[in-house]
């Protein structure tokens, strides 16, 4: 079930074509699936980093800002995790690989709102500081931000998994115990992770099919 933002994205025929002829993530091989978040992210970064007279000003503006550089090293950092940890690095290299998967799909719902920010600022439910006052996408934290998604943007599917990925990337701030899962889990939600990417980027607007970010 689409929600009330996405009402105004313009999905060209074209465009959703495109997406649904490319594989699954479990149909190709890890390596191969990070290759792809890399190449959408970077094709993210060098259209929205400079989109100016595309995008509204302010929109353009907190985009010029945003490090989506990072969203690309943070991507490429997916590679330290493909393979099997020793069972005394294991905790360690779990939190790790949860916060590194965290922060890029923290990025990636602050990317949307910024793209959208004209609409996300009109909207009656925007998150609100204790000031009562707007914040802006790159100021918000991720659990706001999901609780805003549920709301306004997607359903229960995504926000399950957003949500057990938020609680592992939590673990990093965490003393007492909690569930980290396991490796071959972080290795399911990297793959998740590029759906997810692509269910973002056909959501975005841009001028013409050739500026699309493409993952190969």
């Amino acid at each position: 079930m689409e929600r009330d933002i996405l009402k105004i994205t313009n999905h060209s025929s074209a465009q959703l074509q495109s997406q649904s002829i490319i594989p699954r993530p479990t149909e190709i091989l890890i390596e191969e699936v990070i290759h792809r978040i890399v190449n959408l992210n970077d094709g993210l970064r060098k259209f929205w980093a400079e989109a100016e007279g595309w995008a509204p000003l302010e929109a353009a503006q907190l985009l010029e800002k945003s490090r989506l550089d990072w969203q690309v090293s943070l991507s490429n950092c997916l590679r330290i995790w493909v393979n099997e940890p020793s069972q005394e690095d294991s905790d360690g290299y779990l939190i790790l690989g949860w916060a590194n998967l965290g922060s890029l799909v923290e990025g990636t719902m602050k990317l949307f709102l910024s793209v959208w920010y004209e609409t996300y600022k009109d909207d009656e439910d925007y998150i609100v500081m204790r000031r009562g006052e707007l914040q802006d996408p790159d100021r918000l934290q991720l659990e706001p931000m999901r609780q805003y998604f549920k709301k306004k943007i997607w359903d229960d599917t995504w926000d399950k998994w957003v949500q057990r990925v938020q609680q592992r990337r939590n673990a990093i701030h965490a003393y007492k115990d909690r569930d980290i899962g396991t490796h071959s889990e972080l290795l399911d939600d990297i793959r998740k992770y590029l759906v997810f990417l692509r269910y973002i980027n056909i959501r975005l607007p841009y001028p013409d099919e050739m500026y699309i970010p493409r993952e190969i």
